[in-house]
């Protein structure tokens, strides 16, 4: 008896599928699965609504690297605020 694809299998199938550029038959038999078992999992994976979507990801990743940079800016304005203090104060 063959063991069931895990989720994560699946998720990773059909990401390359549908990036990858490749055909799709390559695709099934790269991973090991039939034609048809990848274009379900495909169908299956578009009426998934609770999927975030890639857009979806790079709008939070964007939105992270904002606050990183912000705030890696207001460090760098401390730290210059402190060093013109210190060199000050050395004269």
């Amino acid at each position: 008896m063959a063991l069931k694809p895990t989720r994560e299998f699946r998720a990773e199938a059909v990401r390359v599928a549908l990036t990858s550029g490749l055909p799709r038959k390559q695709v099934a038999a790269d991973f090991g699965v039939g034609f048809s078992t990848l274009s379900r999992w495909i169908q299956q994976d578009r009426r998934n609504p609770e999927k975030p979507t890639a857009q979806s990801d790079l709008e939070r990743e964007i939105a992270e690297l904002r606050k990183e940079n912000r705030m890696l800016r207001e460090e760098r304005e401390v730290l210059k605020k402190a060093t013109q203090f210190f060199a000050e104060r050395s004269k």
